[in-house]
């Protein structure tokens, strides 16, 4: 008889579409998930799942190169770079409208009420401002305004809600962080794609970098041993040489797994990034907190260092690492529990 699991699943940004392939792992595998809740990124997909879209949205996710990603930026100078319009009118069109009640299952979104500094669960009402608002990444999305109330991203306070579904009638909970510092022997997998085209990308960043004043309009490469600085602002949506260095001096010395984001040493590369890496730390620990009061039955752990927090172009990549690592820890879970 397959078991019905309780899913939850956490914010981390781009690492969210992780989640996607644990659910399918999940259900190839004979589980029935019978209720969700998510935060941030975890809203978003649990939602999808839950109004039985996820497939459209994967597909969808899956097309995305970096031009893609970057035509989705709709610029915002107010309380955040970006307005999430182009990309949550996308989600809309995929879902549709629909309420929360009306899911096939179960389902609660986490925010953050920073007028009233208190947790905001949605179990009601219309599923894509649910999802908005649980998404709302401080310094990335613009805040969603409820009456009197600001909402924001779940993960300032429970990154990993566990509690909306420990009263659940399921065999089994299982949660899926994506803030972990352990898992150091998984690496993101390489899927070869067509290659951007380099001219009309650093027309649309040298757009961007206009309008985003606040990222550093510098970034300096390493060439033949001498340090050149260019105009180009660094882009924390793409990759970067400093990036990459930064992740292979992290492999080759383990103690430096929690600055895998930082450039070249000596620190972000933008205001945008500092506030992010800082929000990413914090979850981190809050998360811990959550796991140690509500230890889950299953526990699906993601390294934060495999992708940094604006990286959206790298479904294809983090979907299959999501569901080899949600492999194996259920083919373990499975043995000690024949």
């Amino acid at each position: 008889m397959s078991k019905k699991v309780a899913l939850v699943l956490g914010s981390g940004g781009a690492r969210g579409y992780a989640h996607i392939g644990v659910i399918e792992e999940l259900e190839a595998r004979g589980y029935e998930i019978g209720c969700i809740a998510g935060c941030s990124m975890g809203a978003v997909i649990g939602g999808i799942y839950a109004a039985g879209k996820l497939r459209e949205y994967r597909e969808w996710t899956e097309s995305l190169d970096y031009l893609d990603v970057l035509r989705l930026l709709d610029v915002s100078f107010r309380l955040g770079a970006i307005r999430g319009e182009k990309v949550f009118g996308k989600i809309h069109e995929i879902v549709g409208e629909i309420d929360i009640e009306q899911l096939a299952i179960p389902y609660t979104a986490v925010a953050t009420d920073l007028t009233n500094q208190q947790e905001i669960w949605f179990q009601e009402g219309c599923l894509h401002k649910a999802m908005r608002a649980s998404a709302a990444i401080p310094s990335l999305f613009t805040p969603v305004m409820q009456g009197s109330r600001m909402l924001v991203d779940g993960g300032l306070l429970n990154p990993l809600p566990i509690v909306p579904v420990v009263s659940s009638h399921c065999d089994l909970v299982v949660a899926v962080n994506l803030n972990s510092l352990n898992q150091k022997h998984y690496q993101l997998p390489v899927i070869e794609r067509p290659a951007a085209i380099k001219g009309k990308i650093d027309q649309l960043m040298g757009s961007l970098s206009t309008k985003l004043s606040f990222l550093r309009r510098e970034t300096d490469e390493e060439e033949e041993g001498e340090l050149l600085v260019e105009s180009e602002a660094p882009n924390p949506w793409l990759d970067n040489s400093r990036v990459a260095k930064a992740e292979v001096d992290t492999e080759a010395s383990p103690k430096s797994a929690s600055n895998s984001h930082v450039i070249g040493n000596v620190g972000p590369a933008s205001l945008l990034e500092l506030v992010n890496q800082s929000f990413e730390t914090m979850q981190t620990s809050l998360a811990q907190y959550k796991i140690a009061g509500y230890p889950p039955d299953i526990l699906i752990n993601v390294p934060k260092r495999v992708c940094r927090f604006f990286e959206f172009h790298k479904a294809p990549e983090l979907i299959q690492l999501g569901r080899q690592i949600a492999a194996d820890t259920l083919d373990k879970y499975e043995e000690e529990h024949a």
